[in-house]
């Protein structure tokens, strides 16, 4: 698939981003780990993709499998209102400043920083620290 993005084109294999995104939608549903750390890699190493395109996109997919696995987790009981209350308005400032840093950053940086950050996940979930 041609993806047209403000003049420029990129061609895309959708089988690829479906499979891939359901697989993530899956374990981070299933761990409790947002999708993004695995699903910014897919798009821009499977799609081949930039980060400016990547980064809007996988934030709008994630929003749907975490909007599912919120409300099956409450629906089982597995809530914490205080800790919600306490993290929300943390998250939505966090989301409103964090675009803003990214745009004036060089991609390059973003990049890396991302891979500091996953690198640290995986470490954290394999139990290295």
């Amino acid at each position: 698939m041609k993806v047209d993005f403000w003049g420029q084109e990129f061609e895309a294999n959708m089988v690829v981003g479906c499979v891939g995104g359901f697989l993530i939608a899956i374990m981070s549903s299933m761990f409790g780990f947002g999708g993004g750390p695995f699903m910014v890699p897919l798009m821009t190493v499977g799609l081949r993709l930039p980060m400016y395109i990547v980064v809007g996109s996988s934030l709008l997919a994630i929003f749907f499998n975490t909007t599912m696995s919120s409300i099956r987790h409450f629906q089982f009981g597995n809530f914490d209102l205080i800790l919600f209350l306490c993290m929300f308005p943390a998250a939505l400032l966090g989301g409103y400043i964090g675009p803003q840093i990214a745009k004036r950053v060089n991609p390059i940086i973003v990049k890396r920083v991302a891979c500091v950050g996953l690198l640290l996940l995986s470490m954290k979930l394999l139990g290295i620290y």
